[in-house]
């Protein structure tokens, strides 16, 4: 049986010190008894309706304070509905809707027309909302009854979800592109060649042909970056448990990088000691290639490119490449890691350039749980730096 309201019995007092006071004045007995009966009446009617019991089951009282208990520490927003006002929201819900949305009409709190539509029907349910805590989130918001007065509100983040699909999406819209260019051109002048056929002059057959080769070449090392992309990705989440020395990696890769004509251009500074890591090697090696190809490429073309491997005071060892080139506009540096990010989109394909250079080298510097920064003044140069853990000689 449900508790019934009780009086406030301060006011009940102060009401019948008010009818003695009226009857001490002269004022008519009947009068000041009405005025009593009132309003103590109106006290009675003002009371909020007693809090009943969530469910009762096998003679157990499920109270609102067991409920809060109960789920206060779900990873998961939960609240509880009287009807539409909420009478408790769990910590993971105050957090993502704020704490001041206890108490009032969900359809308020939520301000949401999915959310009030979802709300405003009979029975249980789910929606998919968008923008329900901020312009890019996406939340699954269920809603169940727990009897015919009280319902449970569940929220379900579905936003780094829908950051996954929107970036899967990006990228598959962006290597489409990227290999239809070249294969564009591919196909257009091996056409050109085949219907002009005795026609076309030798040299100017050479001139399609070397065009053709070119593209060709730009394609594979597409397709070569976006499976080295790929598979790095995959890896991510598992530390390499190679234990590698760092300068022989970097001194070859550095050596390696580059055409024929531009190795010369590369100064490497070792360390003045071993420095150990744990890491991939083949992945270490890649990194710096790419690295020292991009210096390469964009800085001054009659000036060195400098790679040091050092170590650092704070247990890092660290691998700085620096070119003098004409530098990076600030604004394009928090985005130079984006999958095929470009600042001069022309100038980067007619160097060879895939757009997947730096995404490559920031999936490794994650898996080797380490960091990339990268430092840049227009008209001085650019220079990144990426430090590993060291580990010990015996590690």
């Amino acid at each position: 049986m449900s508790a019934r309201p009780t009086l406030p019995w301060t006011g009940v007092l102060l009401a019948i010190v008010s009818g003695i006071v009226m009857l001490a004045s002269g004022a008519d007995w009947l009068l000041s008894l009405a005025i009593v009966v009132i309003w103590i009446a109106s006290l009675w009617l003002m009371q909020p309706p007693p809090v009943a019991p969530i469910r009762q089951s096998d003679g157990m009282k499920i109270t609102r304070d067991s409920m809060r208990e109960l789920i206060e520490h779900s990873g998961l927003p939960l609240m509880l509905l009287d009807r539409n006002r909420i009478l408790i929201a769990n910590s993971a819900a105050r957090k993502a809707l704020g704490s001041h949305v206890v108490g009032q009409d969900a359809r308020v709190a939520l301000r949401h027309p999915a959310a009030v539509e979802l709300l405003d029907r009979t029975g249980s349910g789910s929606a998919t909302i968008a923008g329900l805590t901020g312009p890019k989130s996406v939340w699954r918001m269920s809603r169940y009854s727990v009897d015919g007065r009280y319902w449970m509100v569940e929220l379900l983040n579905r936003t780094a979800e829908a950051d996954i699909s929107r970036a899967h999406t990006d990228f598959v819209a962006n290597a489409s592109h990227e290999l239809r260019t070249p294969l564009a051109a591919i196909i257009g002048y091996i056409e050109t060649l085949a219907d002009g056929g005795d026609t076309i002059d030798a040299e100017q057959r050479q001139r399609f042909l070397q065009i053709v080769l070119k593209e060709a070449r730009r394609l594979q090392s597409l397709v070569d970056d976006l499976m080295s992309l790929s598979r790095v990705e995959a890896e991510k989440h598992d530390l390499p448990a190679e234990r590698l020395e760092l300068n022989g990696a970097v001194a070859q890769a550095a050596r390696d990088a580059g055409s024929p004509e531009s190795k010369a251009r590369v100064q490497i500074v070792k360390a003045s000691v071993p420095l150990y890591i744990k890491g991939d090697r083949q992945q270490i090696e890649q990194l710096v290639r790419n690295l020292v190809d991009n210096a390469l490429k964009y800085g001054d073309a009659d000036k060195p490119v400098s790679v040091a491997i050092t170590p650092n005071d704070k247990g890092f060892a660290q691998v700085t490449v620096t070119d003098q080139g004409a530098g990076i506009p600030a604004e394009h540096i928090p985005h130079l890691t984006r999958r095929f990010y470009r600042i001069d989109p022309g100038r980067s394909r007619a160097a060879g350039g895939t757009g997947l250079g730096l995404a490559i080298v920031k999936h490794i510097v994650e898996r080797h749980r380490g960091r990339l920064d990268i430092a840049s003044k227009q008209g001085q140069g650019t220079t990144i730096t990426v430090r590993f853990p060291l580990i010990g000689e015996e590690d």
